[in-house]
């Protein structure tokens, strides 16, 4: 595993008060507020995102590289929504790996995906050295320790030659566009959350994820961050200012 780095430039945001106090703090929130609202993340995604997740997902990954056979480990794989259109595109869930730290989340995953799955962290991943073709990240970037460190253990993971994705949603730059993303992901759709599941916590965990699309890193720092933990060819492609496909390669 590769040590963690303290350089705060790889940080991808700031510790969010009131939702934890310290850096340190974060996994076991993340861990804690994931498990609280596993049993209702697939209805928010679903209807949050007209139903559009699964379509978006699967042209993201063919723009990767993402093709049959090939062996997916997808990391922080939450509910699976990235890895059943991976094992659609590669020929089944046998070739598909989940990993995520929330094990509600992963119960979630299991119960629609009969892939394997792990309990690990971007930054720390209990899988063995150069054993996947590809690697798939949905908007969880904002969620890992340390943009270096999680790259390094990308790299590790991936077989020589082996490609990534990581999908995010950033924060566009026109004022415009920022005021609309702000008014549908910190005021609408923590409201739509609570009103669609009837879950306190599920709204909670809206609110918690605006906040991080808010203060995340620039792409410029994600690109950097890549190709500091030595992976090749990174690039952002972005679709409507707001989505964006980090891809790289292991050489």
């Amino acid at each position: 595993m590769w040590v963690m780095e303290t350089d705060p430039r790889f940080t991808p945001h700031r510790a969010l008060a009131p939702y934890y106090q310290k850096h340190e703090d974060k996994q076991a929130f993340l861990r804690t507020i994931f498990d609280e609202s596993a049993a209702h993340y697939e209805r928010i995604v679903g209807w949050g995102f007209f139903g559009t997740g699964n379509w978006y997902r699967r042209g993201a990954l063919k723009r990767a590289g993402l093709q049959a056979g090939m062996q997916v480990v997808d990391v922080a794989s939450g509910t699976g929504t990235t890895a059943r259109v991976a094992a659609d595109l590669t020929g089944g869930p046998e070739y598909v790996t989940c990993v995520d730290p929330s094990l509600g989340m992963l119960q979630e995953s299991e119960r629609r995906l009969r892939a394997r799955h792990v309990q690990g962290t971007a930054d720390s991943i209990p899988l063995p050295d150069a054993t996947f073709d590809f690697l798939s990240m949905g908007f969880a970037l904002r969620h890992v320790e340390n943009l270096k460190s999680a790259f390094a253990e990308f790299q590790r993971v991936l077989k020589p030659g082996g490609r990534l994705l990581i999908m995010e949603i950033t924060k566009p730059k026109g004022r415009f566009a920022a005021r609309l993303m702000r008014l549908y992901f910190r005021d609408i759709m923590p409201r739509f959350a609570h009103l669609l599941t009837g879950s306190r916590k599920a709204a909670y965990l809206m609110e918690y994820y605006w906040e991080t699309m808010d203060q995340m890193v620039d792409p410029e720092c994600v690109l950097e961050a890549l190709a500091s933990a030595g992976l090749e060819e990174p690039r952002r492609h972005a679709i409507g200012s707001v989505f964006s496909e980090y891809t790289a390669a292991k050489r």
